[in-house]
């Protein structure tokens, strides 16, 4: 009786709540990290953990100023009857944004806090949810918890990133914590881990195995009054208690198409669509492990298979009902998204990355405790991990069927990796549950050492990755100050999301619209919204060299030795093929063509380019040697304003040359 009380034994949350809590420490790391470097002069700016997330916030901004859907806050250009825009990858991901500003908007917070406290709460919800997942599976909480942090502070590792490239092999400590990345796949991590929880519910819904791996356990007597005790816990109100009369074991007289299984079923419908309108990466790697469940099921056929693929169709269905519009929105993007997602047509199999060697360890895993009879081949449990554990070669290798493959190096870093941890840390549970119900003291203690070398290995990761972006992160906060300047002159601007504004620093001029309304003349992140063709963006970037007075042999010097120069001109693929199988370095040639270009540029220059885009202001760092002769031939500076180590100055377009 003592197993089958432990399998009715009440989930304790607050294990969940500690394994939360250590995450959503991890996100605020950096936050703890600017404060410290910065002290009383902090300006109050968030501290970035990827230098992508001023992309983000700066929508994230825009929608919290009650700017369309369909927004550029670099350009100013929004959707609007006059201007339609088209989509872009954050028009069509903006689930994950949205839940984040309208919040901001009601209580009146700021977008830096807002990006700050967002990431401690998508670190403690996914925390709770893998806790959800492992310990409804295994049924031990404590193991839930250490399986949980595991997942996360060993996300980097997992993917073979993160500190221990610095550690042990002569790399680059980067990224840091590549999940939390604010606000994706951050916000939409508890939801794929939600639904794999959900959809576990639903196929165990009404059997022995909705909360435990053991099909061998006795009938509940038809006259108990209680459910058995087991270390003073009892049996959660909403857990099914096996009907003796059951014909199959793992079934109860009342059915597997039971209510239950419906609402779990529309709950991780819900979960898969808040990660469609969310992440490409997310929502297609639920999609995948979906259908790998499915085969799983079909090719196995556990007891009550039939109604359970049944059940999988049902939302299998629904999830292709939340698509439809997905795919709508699809349609309508722009030119510019599929230059930068980096679209690869090859049937090439992909077979050599980190999540897939740990998915590989989890197959051996299972057979050996198959052979062992440690677990059985047909148990629920057995299969959920075998599904999970077959994601990680699907996700790397669908283009042997599609033909297409896009950065899969986002699979590698954002979401492979954790489901390969969570296939992982599950096996290991199911394995080990037998010594698991025992309770004894000696297994809750390797629980806990399995917890605190996670910990550890997580300010592991936060001390070698945080370090690499310390000085932009300062040198954002110092800027912070000019940009609230700005939006204190914005208020006297009809339109100041079209007034642009020419910051020289790179960093300040790609993060200015974090903080400030007005657009700017160009920044590094500019392209990945709509409101610019392929081609305005490069001409942007030829007017911010020409005002930044940088000629032909400045441009070639640049080109072969500064990566931000490659992408501006050439994309994100040209510069490492990191993110494309088919990324193709660049040769003399197209730098010498693209020289020449930008000399035709320079030599053709005249009013109508200094009209497009007008500027109204001009930030100037003053430690910095700018040269302002050629801006001064087509602007006016107006009287300067210094504003901390940056001046300020209200520029008018001269009236003849």
């Amino acid at each position: 009786m003592l197993i089958w009380g432990f399998h009715y034994m009440k989930l304790r949350w607050q294990f969940g709540i500690i394994a939360g809590i250590f995450l959503a420490i991890f996100t605020l790391y950096p936050q703890f990290k600017m404060l410290y470097l910065r002290g009383d002069d902090w300006n109050g700016h968030y501290a970035y953990n990827d230098i992508d997330e001023v992309a983000y916030a700066s929508y994230v901004r825009a929608l919290i100023d009650g700017r369309p859907r369909k927004n550029d806050p670099y350009t100013g250009r929004d959707d609007s009857p006059e201007t339609p825009q088209p989509e872009s990858i954050f028009s069509i991901q903006f689930a994950a944004p949205y839940t984040i500003a309208i919040p901001a908007l009601i209580l009146g917070i700021s977008t830096p806090w807002a990006m700050t406290i967002s990431g401690a709460l998508a670190g403690f919800l996914a925390g709770l949810a893998a806790f959800w997942l492992i310990g409804r599976m295994t049924g031990d909480p404590w193991y839930a918890m250490a399986a949980s942090l595991v997942i996360f502070a060993g996300g980097a590792l997992a993917a073979g990133e993160g500190a221990i490239s610095e550690l042990l092999f002569d790399g680059f400590s980067y990224p840091y914590f590549p999940g939390f990345r604010r606000y994706i796949p951050a916000m939409a991590m508890p939801s794929i881990f939600a639904m794999f929880g959900l959809v576990w519910k639903m196929l165990a819904a009404g059997t022995r195995q909705e909360t435990g791996h053991f099909t061998d356990l006795p009938p509940r007597p038809r006259n108990a009054a209680t459910p058995p005790k087991q270390g003073g816990e009892f049996l959660e109100s909403n857990d099914e208690i096996p009907n003796s009369k059951s014909k199959t074991l793992g079934t109860t007289a009342r059915g597997t198409d039971s209510p239950r299984r419906i609402i779990f079923g529309v709950l991780a419908t819900l979960c898969f669509s808040y990660t469609v309108y969310s992440y490409f990466y997310i929502w297609t790697t639920a999609a995948a492990w979906m259908g790998c469940l499915a085969i799983v099921w079909l090719v196995e056929r556990p007891d009550g298979w039939r109604k359970d693929l049944k059940a999988l169709v049902r939302v299998g269905v629904a999830m292709a009902v939340v698509l439809l519009p997905y795919l709508y929105m699809l349609s309508n993007r722009s030119d510019t998204m599929d230059n930068v997602q980096l679209l690869v047509y090859t049937r090439l199999p992909d077979l050599y990355r980190m999540p897939e060697y740990i998915a590989f360890a989890v197959l051996l895993l299972l057979i050996v405790g198959i052979a062992a009879k440690r677990i059985a081949m047909k148990d629920r449990t057995t299969l959920f991990a075998l599904s999970l554990a077959l994601v990680p070669f699907v996700i790397f290798n669908q283009q042997i069927i599609t033909g297409r493959s896009l950065q899969p190096i986002h699979y590698q870093v954002f979401i492979g990796n954790y489901v390969a941890m969570a296939a992982l840390m599950v096996t290991i549970g199911i394995l080990w549950q037998k010594t698991l119900v025992k309770g004894k003291v000696y297994t809750k203690a390797a629980c806990v050492a399995i917890a605190v070398v996670a910990v550890v290995w997580g300010f592991v990761e936060c001390h070698y990755t945080v370090r690499v972006l310390d000085d932009a992160n300062i040198e954002r906060d110092l800027a912070v100050p000019v940009a609230k300047r700005l939006e204190e002159l914005a208020k006297a601007d009809p339109d100041p999301h079209r007034t642009t504004v020419l910051a020289f620093d790179m960093i300040q001029s790609d993060d200015l619209p974090t903080v400030a309304p007005q657009s700017v003349l160009w920044a590094r992140h500019q392209h990945v919204f709509a409101g610019l063709s392929w081609d305005e963006s490069k001409e942007r970037y030829f007017l911010f060299l020409h005002y930044s007075n940088v000629d032909e042999k400045g441009l070639d010097y640049l080109l072969k030795k500064d990566f931000i120069s490659q992408i501006a001109l050439f994309g994100w693929g040209r510069h490492s093929d990191r993110l494309s199988s088919d990324s193709k370095r660049l040769t003399y040639g197209e730098v010498g063509d693209e020289v020449a270009n930008y000399a035709r540029y320079r030599a053709s220059f005249g009013r109508q380019q200094a009209l497009n885009p007008l500027l109204s202001y001009v930030v100037v760092n003053n430690e910095a040697d700018s040269d302002l002769s050629v801006l001064d031939r087509w602007y006016e500076r107006q009287e300067p304003e210094t504003v901390g180590k940056y001046t300020i100055y209200r520029v008018r377009l001269r009236d003849s040359q």
